[in-house]
């Protein structure tokens, strides 16, 4: 609730000019005239700073302001004007609130031409701030990648810049022909190993064995090595071409390709060595429960599917309303298996034997499955589990909204970034392009009102992140 009235602003077409303690500025072509007393309650602001220096100080009035009419005593700012109606605010109210649709990157840099500082903005501002803030670090880092796989540092020797390529040819599809035909190839490797996987356990496909136990068909075990030499020699080439061996030891995707290969070579070493360390018995369960490991591999198709990696970055971002299911589903489980162990103990046949024997009915039951293994007999029996259907249902409806949005957020948002990056990277070529112009019109001695043009031309609302990337973009292409 405001304590003090809003401020109504004096739109006139005339400026009362026999009172001083009023101030007239115009803000982008919209005319506002101030109270003075009101401006001077944040001393430090652009506009208390204005209103207290002398009109015959007129080095000190163009230092902080576009324009000055001495007939009006008028004030001329090239500003935003609907960003200032939203500055204007902290001097009556104490606080800042960002308008919907005005910039909040751009509003800050208003805030900055003002002097006003970044704590005047309510919380629900700073939150949104801080959010658009990590966008724009998505971007800029967007941008350096980009940027770092156009051209080579020239300084940088040649065993780097073939380490450089290397990655960039295994890690990176996008950045020639030449990767994307080995993402594709890797990913075909994953579906025929998975594939031979699955058909490996058929028991008309496989053959005896000396001791006539059925085992797999030489040629798919042919298959399988052949592919797990592939995920070998790709993950050895990543590895050596990985500018930071720790980052890539605990990437969460390096250590599924580790785990998909390992148990390869660990099958392997006990085939030929553990024979002569243990009994041939427990050899044969480590191998089996070992080749159990293979499924890891199915991960691997995230690495090459943008989508399942939207997915995955949807539920960590979900965990909230996933932990709310949990939450519900294991409550429901506990009331409902108690209450239905309570009252089937009245009918001889009961199948329900215990409390944590009736958490799988309960389960099978609140999910919609239902395996009819274990079921009431009683009509209250019948009646809880209705009911414990019904409140299975509801509590898995609810979660599942929210996390689709999360998912829809999270996909529209990728894309909207990477159409600002590549955005980016246009205007960063064409302040380059003009920059390169600027340099070959001040050779012709004309360089003066072609920098006052350019000067002009270009916006104060730039990304600060982006500067470094820019002047390293103008030095390559000067050099």
């Amino acid at each position: 609730m405001w304590t003090i009235p809003k401020p109504r602003y004096k739109n006139c077409n005339k400026l009362d000019t026999r009172d001083e303690a009023e101030m007239a500025v115009n803000i982008g072509g919209v005319r506002l005239v101030l109270d003075g007393d009101v401006l001077n309650r944040y001393p430090e602001s652009r506009l208390a700073e204005l209103i207290n220096c002398s009109t015959l100080n007129y080095d000190m009035i163009y230092s902080l302001c576009d324009d000055y009419d001495p007939g009006k005593k008028e004030f001329y700012f090239d500003r935003d004007p609907d960003a200032f109606r939203c500055i204007i605010d902290v001097y009556y109210f104490g606080e800042i609130h960002i308008k919907r649709g005005i910039c909040p990157i751009c509003f800050i840099k208003e805030m900055e031409f003002w002097k006003i500082h970044q704590s005047y903005l309510d919380e629900c501002c700073k939150s949104y701030l801080a959010e658009k803030e990590e966008e724009l670090a998505e971007i800029v880092n967007k941008v350096k990648l980009i940027l770092d796989d156009l051209d080579g540092d020239p300084s940088v020797n040649c065993s780097a810049q073939c380490l450089k390529f290397l990655w960039k040819l295994m890690e990176k599809p996008e950045s020639s022909l030449p990767a994307r035909g080995i993402a594709v190839a890797s990913f075909l490797f994953v579906l025929v190993s998975s594939v031979v996987m699955c058909v490996g356990t058929i028991p008309e496909v496989q053959v005896e064995d000396e001791e006539g136990d059925l085992v797999e068909h030489p040629m798919l075990e042919a298959i399988e090595t052949a592919c797990i030499g592939w995920f070998t020699v790709e993950y050895l080439l990543r590895f050596v071409s990985c500018p930071n061996k720790l980052h890539f030891f605990l990437s969460f995707m390096n250590i599924i390709d580790f785990m998909a290969i390992i148990p390869f070579y660990v099958v392997l070493t006990l085939t030929y060595l553990g024979t002569a360390m243990m009994d041939l018995a427990k050899v044969q369960q480590a191998v089996q429960a070992l080749r159990i490991m293979r499924i890891a591999r199915v991960f691997k198709l995230a690495r090459h599917s943008s989508g399942l990696q939207t997915f995955t970055y949807a539920l960590k971002r979900s965990f909230k309303e996933l932990g709310l299911l949990l939450m519900y589903m294991g409550i429901g489980i506990f009331v409902f298996s108690a209450l239905g162990y309570t009252i089937e103990q009245s009918h001889p046949e009961t199948l329900f034997s215990s409390i944590p024997q009736s958490f799988w009915w309960a389960i099978i039951t609140m999910t919609t499955v239902g395996y009819g293994d274990i079921y009431p007999k009683t009509t209250l029996g019948k009646c809880n589990a209705a009911i414990s259907f019904l409140c299975g249902v509801i509590a898995i409806a609810l979660p599942i909204h929210p996390i689709i949005n999360n998912f829809v957020n999270f996909y529209n948002k990728q894309k909207v970034l990477e159409t600002a990056a590549k955005h980016e990277l246009e205007l960063m070529e064409l302040q380059s392009s003009d920059d390169s112009l600027m340099k070959a019109t001040r050779k012709c001695g004309a360089a003066g009102a072609l920098e006052s043009s350019m000067r002009t031309s270009h916006s104060d609302n730039c990304i600060p992140l982006l500067e470094e990337s820019t002047r390293t973009l103008k030095s390559k292409d000067y050099s």
